[in-house]
């Protein structure tokens, strides 16, 4: 694995554990060699994954549409910085880039690109490992929701096995193997 892409809050949120989450994933990246992958901003868990790789040696790749460069949140030194013109644009070269796919708590631009890029993988457009990192259960009424889904029969098992729930980082590698 080379890249992994990275979704996650454009604010920090109200909990110091998803600002340690995600200095925590940075650093576990940069341990095995893995750049990050993620929207390109200095602000919130974004702009914190993005210093801590970097401060631990890292390499990080930013993807943003240029009305998000136009007001000033783009992050000023990434190792790379591509600017698109659209979210869909966007997303398409995130992806593009990546080998695996990891969410961070975050709000609901996070969740939409969590299940547009597991959605992806269940119409085969890519198979690439999946996971949230799951500090403090943020995630635990999207992994019900899920669950149910299965239950009521609109998911299969198997499909639903793929979007991989951690505790955290170390975690999450181990599981994907």
């Amino acid at each position: 694995m080379k890249a992994v892409c990275v979704y996650c809050g454009s604010s920090l949120g109200s909990d110091p554990v998803y600002l340690e989450a995600a200095q925590d994933l940075a650093r576990t990246l940069v341990a095995r060699e893995i750049r990050v992958v993620y929207g390109g901003a200095s602000v919130g868990l974004m702009g914190a994954l993005a210093d801590a790789t970097l401060e631990a040696g890292g390499e990080v790749v930013g993807v943003m549409p240029q009305q998000l460069v136009d007001r000033e949140i783009a992050h000023r030194g990434l190792t790379e910085l591509h600017v698109v013109q659209t979210m869909h644009q966007r997303k398409a070269l995130m992806a593009e880039l990546s080998d695996a796919f990891v969410a961070l708590p975050g709000g609901i631009g996070t969740l939409e690109e969590l299940i547009e890029i597991f959605t992806w993988e269940q119409l085969g457009i890519h198979s690439k490992p999946l996971g949230v990192i799951n500090t403090a259960g943020y995630y635990d009424g999207l992994a019900g929701f899920l669950d149910h889904a299965v239950e009521q029969g609109f998911q299969q098992p198997a499909q639903r096995a793929k979007l991989v729930l951690a505790a955290d980082a170390e975690d999450l590698l181990a599981r994907w193997g």
